[in-house]
């Protein structure tokens, strides 16, 4: 990576993958990032959560410039294939040149947001560049809760614009994102002694592309969950199962790609057990074809495990999360093409006394959300849950007059022949938070392209990355006066 263009670039960011930065564990990226300001000899501050501001006086002549903020997050998504071992806490990311594109060994490549992050401490970085002052804030935590701009205090940052870089394509403007809140649902069970003259059998989907839960909702990808609640489903419906165990999605805002169960089942059902999943493997891959061509459906006979979840939960459980509501719920009326409102069944797993049920809710309507989130919380209380809503943040709404917005369109036409396009993204960009705690701030968000985030396919095309940063030295050139 470090021989492509921009150089300065894509060598912060190679330093980025070497460093293990998976939401809450970001103190490493933390102490490289303040190190990077403070060996430039530039203000740099770590607040109280781990934010890092950097300030960056104004090159010769631009002094009467509006102050921009450069924004992105310092922590990535940490997904990885099952089938390899890797620790995100302490091992660095494998990112190679495919092609066009710079990706990772079977694990995320943390492009997002580590191009944004990098693209702003090149800017930092090069004395040669012409701008206005600089401010540039690198958040902390924004994949597991935003909970580093949530808590950004009001008065350190003096900015006027801000940039966010977490977008992902290049060529487009984003003026407005979806808010989000979590539901958490628990299923206290009473543990009990596995019955004699059964065999067990764990159940495994697999295979699935997964994804970004905002991003990827509409293109009708399997939920693991979903998958696996459908089997238990059915088998639990007409045969004697028990449930021992269930784990199934590790993230709240990725879609689910694999997950087991494991049940027991009367030695005299096994015969039926298996021809009842034998028959719906094959209706469930056909369902998928097109979108989940990996989609694999194995079950394997296993030792028998020594307790078991209580009937009444186990049927409560099963019966929850088939009646959730999952994907895309609307679209769009204002924005042809763009999602309103959807919900992600993020993971389902057993702990010690209870199962937990995370689902994440987004929508561009703040009303809309909280509908959907109520509507999830009805379905788990009838079926006998305890449902906690959590972590709500708000959405961006789109300024179509804003000024930083006129200045790149006219900047890109210039530079590139073409009007960027104007987007609203379905997915939680900080611009949200941030704004509520700074109303003043001119925002808008861009970046290079970007696919599949939050998942072991996640790539970042590479002419896209020079693209984005030769427009983003190109607005700063262009900033107004204040």
């Amino acid at each position: 990576m470090r021989n492509l263009n921009p150089k300065v670039v894509w060598e912060i960011f190679q330093n980025l993958c070497d460093i293990p930065r998976p939401s809450k564990h970001e103190q490493k990226v933390i102490d490289y990032v303040k190190k990077f300001g403070e060996s430039l000899g530039l203000e740099t501050i770590v607040d109280e959560v781990g934010n890092v501001i950097i300030k960056k006086p104004a090159s010769k002549g631009m002094e009467d410039r509006k102050t921009v903020v450069l924004q992105g997050h310092l922590d990535m998504v940490p997904q990885k294939n099952s089938d390899i071992q890797h620790d995100f806490e302490k091992d660095p990311i494998q990112a190679y040149v495919d092609g066009e594109w710079v990706t990772a060994k079977d694990t995320t490549l943390g492009a997002d947001n580590g191009i944004g992050v990098a693209a702003a401490m090149a800017v930092l970085q090069d004395k040669s560049l012409v701008h206005g002052p600089i401010e540039a804030l690198f958040t902390i935590d924004e994949e597991t809760g935003m909970t580093g701009a949530e808590n950004l205090k009001p008065g350190i940052l003096n900015g006027d614009i801000m940039i966010n870089m977490d977008s992902e394509d290049e060529g487009e403007l984003y003026i407005g994102c979806a808010g989000g809140v979590d539901t958490v649902v628990k299923y206290h069970y009473k543990e009990e002694k596995t019955p004699a003259d059964v065999k067990s059998f764990r159940i495994d989907v697999k295979g699935l592309k997964g994804g970004h839960s905002g991003l990827d909702i509409n293109l009708g990808r399997g939920n693991a969950n979903k998958i696996l609640n459908r089997i238990l489903y059915t088998v639990n419906k007409s045969l004697d199962i028990r449930l021992s165990d269930i784990d199934s999605g590790s993230l709240r805002n990725a879609i689910p790609r694999e997950g087991f169960a494991i049940v027991v089942v009367p030695v005299n059902q096994v015969g039926e057990l298996k021809s009842f999943i034998n028959e719906l493997i094959p209706v469930i891959k056909a369902e998928l074809s097109v979108t989940e061509p990996g989609l694999e459906i194995k079950y394997s006979e296993v030792e028998i495990p020594a307790t078991i979840i209580d009937k009444n939960t186990q049927n409560n459980l099963i019966k929850g999360i088939y009646g959730c509501p999952n994907g895309v719920i609307r679209m769009s009326d204002a924005m042809p093409g763009l999602v309103e409102t959807s919900t992600n069944l993020a993971i389902v797993k057993k702990h010690k006394g209870f199962i937990q049920i995370d689902s994440l809710q987004r929508s561009s309507v703040d009303s809309a959300k909280e509908d959907l989130a109520n509507m999830i919380r009805c379905v788990f209380e009838l079926a006998g849950a305890e449902v906690v809503h959590q972590g709500a943040y708000p959405g961006w709404k789109p300024n179509i007059d804003s000024p930083i917005l006129k200045t790149m369109k006219e900047v890109y036409n210039t530079k590139f022949g073409r009007v960027p396009e104007l987007k609203a993204i379905h997915a939680g960009l900080e611009c949200g938070i941030i704004g509520d705690i700074y109303p003043n701030f001119d925002m808008i968000s861009f970046g290079p392209t970007i696919r599949f985030p939050h998942s072991p396919d996640e790539k970042v095309k590479i002419d896209t990355v020079q693209k984005f940063y030769d427009f983003l030295l190109e607005t700063l050139k262009n900033i107004p006066k204040k």
